[in-house]
């Protein structure tokens, strides 16, 4: 048994009493329900209530359990589900009032996944309009707020997921990232993600009518956001497990085999023309000494093509999203992601026809040389963003705000393109004029290799420690 409250716990520690019956799958839901009574009113960051029918799954699985069946890996593990992925018999609206009937049929993969390993899923999180903004908020469900302060936007898409596993809204929150969607709002609420790698969690809505186009195929994965480094490799093993829905799928193993001396890590501060925040420049230096200290080679690089690559890939994302999705978005769409978008196509302007489909085909040119590169430096510590997070709406401010979330963000973007996994871990608490707020790096890893991107990651969450502990702090 544990004083702390289960709440607190991380996916890892609560699991290990679920499994052995010191703690009921019933207990654990339901303090992770109190909590969320406690503080979601204020954030908005789930905002479809699942309780009832989890409730029914914690007994029905303590029931199991005793029964003498073998509880699973997550067995009693409170999570959220983003709504933009499908679970039986729930709304998958994607942010969009247009689509709050679209029922889905049936789970998503990534939710079998997790039920089968025992999770319980107590709500769903939001996401702005069609998940494409790097900011929370829509008129179906309104606007997220971050636990650290209305100072600071929670990020998105899965700005929703960030704000309450950050709150203590269940100890794994699922996510989705295609520029970003994972990584922004971790380093918004000072959450821990990776982006897996393209073929790594299998992905499929049961509810959709066609297929999405293939840079969205080829740039979209879907992930966890948590608390502590270490859950994800208790939690994405179950995450990766396979399913003949997506075809695409790698089934690797989530360990890939062991690297022959220490690991060899490129460190940049590129910030591809922006400048440098030295709060941002600090929690650089910051998670580089964590990972020298942790026996890792560390060495000034100048990586390459990233800039190059971010702005094709964007440009390229922007001609596929104008040729599939514009249409939905015009006729669906509030007036503020409208505009929104109006800039988007300005700023990124997309590539369109025969050039379409040369700089779709270029991807394989940048994640060549990536993947060269990448024998020498297996591991990239960057900035993810090169100033300390946004206010809210910002991006809905024109072309300065639109530059300052999205076009700042090339090392979010260029990683989806080449489809290779990136972690973002916080490295420091900073005391800024509107407030504190987290500072997080960005660690890429070699393809297939998402384990390692997390072992860095616990050695600098060893050094700065679980950006959860002063928030909950300062929520009292």
């Amino acid at each position: 048994m544990t004083d702390t409250p289960l709440w607190k716990l991380s996916a890892t520690g609560l699991s290990a009493l679920t499994r052995t019956g010191d703690v009921s799958a019933v207990a654990a839901v339901e303090d992770a329900i109190e909590r969320m009574d406690a503080v979601n009113p204020a954030l908005n960051a789930v905002v479809a209530d699942l309780r009832t029918e989890a409730m029914e799954r914690a007994d029905a699985l303590d029931s199991a359990r005793q029964a003498g069946a073998e509880p699973g890996p997550l067995h009693g593990v409170p999570v959220t589900i983003k709504v933009n992925v499908d679970q039986k018999g729930h709304a998958t609206t994607n942010g969009v009032t247009a689509l709050k009937d679209l029922i889905a049929p049936d789970d998503a993969p990534l939710v079998k996944n997790l039920l089968d390993a025992g999770a319980v899923v107590i709500g769903r999180t939001n996401t702005p309009e069609f998940s494409f903004r790097a900011d929370t908020d829509n008129e179906l469900y309104g606007r997220t707020h971050n636990p650290w302060g209305k100072h600071v936007s929670p990020g998105g898409s899965s700005g929703g997921a960030g704000s309450a596993v950050m709150a203590g809204i269940g100890a794994l929150a699922h996510g989705n990232d295609i520029g970003g969607s994972l990584r922004f709002p971790a380093a918004a609420n000072g959450a821990v993600t990776v982006k897996p790698g393209l073929g790594r969690v299998p992905a499929w809505n049961p509810s959709q009518t066609a297929e999405r186009g293939m840079l969205a195929q080829s740039m979209s994965v879907q992930g966890l956001l948590v608390r502590s480094a270490e859950d994800l490799h208790t939690a994405m093993p179950t995450m990766i497990a396979s399913r003949a829905t997506d075809p695409f799928h790698v089934p690797l193993p989530w360990r890939g085999a062991p690297l022959d001396g220490p690991i060899k890590v490129g460190f940049t501060k590129e910030t591809c023309g922006f400048d440098l925040h030295p709060e941002v420049d600090a929690a650089l230096d910051t998670a580089r000494e964590a990972l020298v200290d942790a026996g890792y080679d560390v060495v000034e690089v100048d990586p390459p093509l990233v800039q190059e690559c971010g702005e094709v890939g964007y440009r390229a994302l922007m001609g596929e999203t104008r040729s599939m999705l514009e249409t939905a978005i015009r006729a669906t769409g509030s007036k503020t992601v409208n505009a929104i978008f109006d800039v988007y196509f300005e700023m990124f302007e997309p590539y369109a026809g025969v050039e379409l489909l040369e700089m779709m085909a270029k991807r394989t040119h940048y994640a060549r040389v990536w993947s060269q590169f990448q024998q020498d430096y297996p591991l990239v510590l960057s900035p993810f963003l090169p100033q300390p997070f946004f206010a809210p709406n910002r991006d809905a401010e024109g072309e300065e705000g639109v530059r300052e979330v999205l076009g700042a963000a090339i090392w979010s973007y260029a990683m989806n393109f080449m489809g290779l996994p990136a972690g973002s871990v916080p490295a420091r608490l900073a005391d800024l004029p509107k407030g504190r707020q987290p500072i997080s790096v960005q660690i890429t890893g070699r393809r297939w290799r998402e384990d390692l991107v997390v072992d860095s990651m616990q050695a600098v969450e060893a050094r700065v420690g679980r950006m959860c502990l002063p928030l909950w702090e300062q929520m009292r």
